[in-house]
């Protein structure tokens, strides 16, 4: 599922692979095997692009179809 979404994503802000590559540190060639399936996203990176468009980590895996983030942890 979050092939599609990492996709859909990217093209819903108007980037290109190589602008996520370069958000990530890896070549655009790497990013372009996770959107075809053909690389397992690492979660440094499931991470990063989870906090770069702004929603959680369960929407870019397809847990969920909300993709609003979590509400961060109040300190006590």
């Amino acid at each position: 599922m979050y092939i599609a979404r990492l996709r859909d994503l990217r093209e819903d802000h108007d980037l290109a692979q190589k602008q996520v590559a370069s958000l990530l540190g890896i070549d655009q060639r790497v990013y372009s095997n996770y959107e075809l399936g053909k690389r397992t996203l690492p979660l440094p990176h499931l991470v990063t692009l989870a906090d770069h468009y702004r929603v959680s980590t369960d929407y870019l895996l397809g847990r969920t179809d909300d993709p609003h983030p979590y509400p961060a942890p109040k300190r006590k």
